[in-house]
């Protein structure tokens, strides 16, 4: 593929929800320009963009691909997005290196989350977008219900470009309402000219609908709308355009991706209304602090951003990058502004699904991919050493769901651990630690379908079969009121005894460490035997006397006792301050702390009764609300971290994934004591098993 000026490449992500048709009008564009030879279908497993196993296997798209094509001198490249939540990842990845986001819509469903998303995305990132409404060929597709839902939602910037002509719920054929021309397809998607049908007053409102968004593109349009005079073609096409490019006009399109009716208009309307990288790729980054602006242009030093990352374990780390200015050729050594280390290039290749081509640079505004970086990750920049300068990282959402990993197979610890690491390196939002405390090894992700390709991917990837079962809550003790009790350790052998004898006073303390003190008059106990006694007690509160979890807020005095000047040593006093704190705790009122998070919570206002009904059945205190940008409501909350496992699954289900939150532990508090008898059963069996 030959390289392209900036003002000559488009990058346009897919975007919409799961299902609206993303990946087969990603194939349809592919096929219609002549860069694949064949229309590959979902159902089928052979599209360019669902090429990975997961994908094939599940009919789905769970990350980010490439798929560019050339058409009329330009070069788009497309960034085929999933749809899922779970696999949010990839959107973020897509909409970051795009100029424009496509969003994509079924005529069958309408205005779904997914495409609210998309569209709250272009605006967050200044991105031009457009409207795809596709499917229009199945039956119950309604384009101009979606097209009610779209102009209620957002107002007169939604422009409808070309529209069908429905007669006995079928599309008889497509109208392009700028031109005022009506075309048929036959099976290949080539079009036919005919005459236009009688649309009746529908036309004038649709021409209406495009006026009025033209006239918000500017005053002098504005007046003349207002005054009722038409606007000539030309007028229209020049509001248009620059309506797109600012992001006050999102131009809206329908067809078929699988007859391939409506998509060569669609093609045109990419092209010449969607901006080039030269209107948009320029960005803004930092060097020392200070912004600098990194222009799209080849003149400038060179600047890649890395914005997607794959491990593979036979070819290794391909990382994706768009060039924002200059050109990066193999024989650079560009610095990564992260690090501050000069990076050594493997080769530049093109990438089309899974396909690769080898290309001698890639250029200003356009997008490619390098092999085996070292050091590099997502979100670093590359850069010319004259000028290096950081560009704005990926905001990926944060982890929500997190489960502990069981290997099937013993010793396979050290290899899950490098597995995930691996496959962190390609998808930002998993996240991946081992608890100290439970010995767990806890995965994150965004949903159960993620972690479920997660556990997929290790097993087909690395080798790696395991399951995932809930974590363990790590619980804390602690008592009540004071006691003052006597451990004492006397054992005869042949030889030297062993004697120890302590007096202690066990009482409640704030603080999460033992707080150990003596007040030990008339050397009732040696100086020398303190540290044993306080080493004693240190040992035992790492297992409680209910449950056997680590105690806290405890504070120990040491208040008397006595010693043998043969057979008391170090162990002696150690032991018998074993047996006070045996005999003592179970005196001291103990009970069971369970750890609280502080939750917030952002949902739309019809959930905001469901939500509170939702966190008050898992003993939550709703704190407070307010009302976001987003035109969500905030629910602050502290709810027990025990009762949260599954609490990303409920929020999504009870918002249409339009909810979303998160959760910091902040403190311990006691559990009621109807739950105590459960976790004490748990924790037996648990550290039966540990024993085991």
């Amino acid at each position: 593929m030959k390289s392209y000026t900036p003002d000559k490449i488009r990058n346009v992500a897919l975007t919409g929800h799961g299902g609206s048709g993303k990946t087969s009008l990603a194939e349809a564009l592919l096929y219609m320009t002549g860069a694949t030879d064949r229309l590959g279908k979902v159902s089928d497993g052979n599209t360019v963009c669902d090429f990975d196993s997961e994908e094939i296997k599940r009919k789905i798209s769970v990350s980010s691909a490439t798929a560019p094509f050339e058409y009329e001198g330009s070069k788009i490249n497309l960034l085929d997005t999933p749809g899922l939540f779970d696999f949010a990842a990839g959107f973020y990845e897509g909409a970051r290196a795009a100029d424009s986001l496509l969003i994509v819509l079924s005529g069958r469903s309408g205005l779904t989350v997914g495409a609210e998303k998309a569209f709250k995305m272009a605006n967050d990132l200044k991105k031009s977008k457009m409207v795809y409404i596709s499917k229009m060929d199945t039956e119950n597709a309604d384009f101009y219900k979606v097209l009610e839902d779209l102009k209620a939602a957002y107002g007169p910037s939604i422009c409808p470009i070309v529209v069908p002509y429905v007669e006995d719920h079928k599309v008889v054929c497509y109208i392009n309402v700028i031109d005022m021309k009506a075309y048929t397809y036959d099976n290949k998607g080539k079009a036919s000219e005919i005459p236009m049908p009688d649309v009746g007053h529908r036309l004038d409102g649709l021409t209406e609908a495009i006026s009025e968004a033209v006239a918000e593109t500017d005053e002098e349009l504005f007046e003349k709308f207002f005054s009722g005079e038409q606007f000539t073609k030309e007028e229209i096409i020049k509001g248009v355009n620059k309506g797109v490019k600012d992001g006050t006009i999102t131009p809206v399109y329908c067809g078929s991706s699988t007859t391939l009716a409506g998509v060569d208009m669609l093609l045109e309307g990419i092209c010449h209304l969607l901006p080039s990288a030269a209107d948009k790729a320029s960005e803004v980054g930092t060097k020392d602090g200070e912004p600098v602006e990194v222009n799209c242009t080849p003149d400038e030093p060179m600047a890649a951003y890395i914005f997607k990352t794959v491990a593979d374990p036979f070819i290794g780390k391909i990382s994706y990058v768009k060039v924002i200015s200059g050109r990066l050729t193999p024989d650079m050594a560009p610095v990564n502004a992260r690090t501050g280390n000069p990076e050594r290039l493997g080769k530049l290749i093109i990438m089309r699904g899974k396909k690769q081509e080898d290309c001698d640079g890639i250029g200003a505004g356009d997008i490619g991919a390098i092999t085996k970086l070292n050091e590099s990750i997502t979100g670093d920049t590359l850069c010319d050493p004259k000028r290096v300068v950081s560009l704005e990282p990926i905001h990926f959402p944060i982890p929500c769901l997190s489960m502990a990993i069981k290997p099937r197979s013993k010793g396979d610890e050290g290899k899950i651990s490098q597995s995930i690491t691996r496959l962190c390196e390609e998808d930002s939002t998993i996240s991946y630690e081992l608890n100290t405390e439970t010995k767990q090894q806890i995965i994150s992700g965004l949903g159960e379908q993620h972690l479920d390709v997660i556990v997929s991917k290790l097993k087909s990837k690395f080798g790696v079969d395991v399951d995932l079962e809930e974590p363990i809550v790590p619980y804390r003790e602690t008592i009540r009121k004071k006691v003052k009790v006597n451990g004492r350790h006397k054992k005869q052998t042949g030889g030297h005894g062993q004697f120890g004898d302590v007096w202690i006073e066990f009482e409640p303390c704030v603080g999460d460490d033992l707080v150990f003190e003596e007040r030990v008059f008339g050397g009732a106990v040696p100086k020398g035997f303190f540290p044993a006694v306080e080493k004693g007690l240190r040992d035992c509160i790492k297992h409680g006397p209910m449950a056997g979890y680590p105690v806290v807020g405890l504070k120990a005095t040491l208040v008397d006792g006595s010693y043998h000047p043969v057979d008391s040593s170090e162990m002696s006093f150690k032991m018998a301050a074993t047996l006070a704190y045996k005999a003592g705790m179970p005196q001291a009122s103990p009970c069971i702390l369970e750890p609280i998070g502080s939750l917030h919570a952002y949902v739309p206002d019809a959930n905001t009764g469901d939500l509170i009904g939702e966190l008050n059945k898992r003993r939550g205190r709703v704190l407070g609300m307010n009302p976001t940008e987003d035109k969500l409501q905030e629910i602050e909350a502290e709810v027990p971290m025990s009762e949260m496992h599954d609490f990303s699954t409920s929020l999504r289900s009870m918002t249409q994934g339009r909810g979303y939150f998160t959760l910091e532990f902040v403190r311990y508090e006691q559990l009621p004591q109807m739950l105590e008898g459960e976790v004490i059963m748990k924790a037996k069996k648990l550290f039966e098993d540990d024993q085991a």
